[in-house]
Parts: C-alpha cells; structure tokens; sequence
C-alpha cells in the first residue's frame, strides 16, 4: 500500500498541469485534503524491494514521508507557472466525491507494523480469525442481507473491523462512538 504516484495515469500533477495551460481555474475537491506522494522511480524501487522480501502473504507498507496538502501544490504549481494564486489563476474547491476522504489513512506507525531491513518498508501486521468464527460472521451478513437492516449491517461490520470509522457517512457516525 503506498500514496499517489507523481506523473502516473490519474495522477493530480498533469491534471492540474493542464488547468493552469488553459488559464485556469484549478480545481482541488476541498481545502483541508491531503495526500502522500512519492515518484514512480521510488515506487518501483520498494515495490521491486518488497517483492524479494515477501514469504507470501505479507502485506507491505511503505513510509510515504509528510503528506502534502492539495491546496498547497496548487498555488505552488501556479506559482512556478508564473502565476499568482487568487490573482491570474482561481482556485476553485469542487467539494469531496462521495467517499472521498480528507486524509488517507496509513498502517506506517510502530503498533501496526512489523520492521523490515529497509527503513521505509514495513510489513502489515494483520488480525488472524478462527475458521469458525468467520463463518459465523458470514451467516450474520447472510441473514442481515435478507432483511435490509443497514444500520445492523454496518454495527457488524464495524464489530469485523473495530478501527472502521465512518467518516462523510452521517447517518453512521453514530455506531463510531
């Protein structure tokens, strides 16, 4: 698991790129978003790292450095255009998409991960269940499907996955608590 790659397909540097060529304005979802980045060398370089060190079933996790808020590479691109932010260029905040999150969250401190050789690999320390247990939870999931109880479903799958939290989803904020 690792954050945006610089210059991939999707990635919001051509994007932005592209809306400061044709005057603007550069649209960011929200003012407070933020991501991790890293270059594709990078991300080649640990996934490449990564896949000699895995024994299989592992899932690795890189240390992906101080997020970078949207807002802030915009006015810096901008900027670099030649441009000032507010002045020649808009910035234009477009609002989250629909499960959109402010921040992207990562397994990178000490109680969640496993140390590797490599400073900025870790492995994912995972939950194991027991096989009867799991099937227990499917035949809830099966019996809840039937009856449509959303609010049911979502406190069992928060029971399946304790740290879920139910961030841009009003309605269920209230089983977080």
């Amino acid at each position: 698991r690792f954050g945006n790659v610089l210059g991939s397909n999707g990635s919001v540097i051509p994007r932005f790129k592209e809306q400061i060529e044709n005057g603007g304005p550069v649209t960011v979802t929200h003012p407070d978003i933020i991501r991790f980045f890293m270059t594709i060398p990078e991300a080649c370089r640990l996934v490449m790292e990564a896949a000699t060190m895995g024994e299989g079933n592992e899932i690795f996790v890189f240390e992906m450095g101080k997020a970078v808020k949207i807002v802030d590479l915009a006015t810096r691109m901008i900027e670099l255009a030649g441009y000032r932010s507010g002045e020649d260029i808009e910035i234009k905040f477009t609002g989250l998409r629909p499960g959109e999150k402010l921040y992207e969250e990562v397994l990178s401190d000490k109680e969640n991960t496993i140390p590797t050789e490599n400073k900025k690999i870790m492995i994912a320390k995972v939950r194991h269940y027991e096989y009867t247990d799991i099937l227990e939870t499917y035949g809830e999931f099966e019996k809840l499907s039937r009856t449509v109880k959303i609010m049911d479903t979502v406190k069992l799958m928060k029971r399946v996955v304790p740290e879920f939290k139910s961030k841009n989803s009003p309605r269920f904020e209230v089983l977080d608590k």
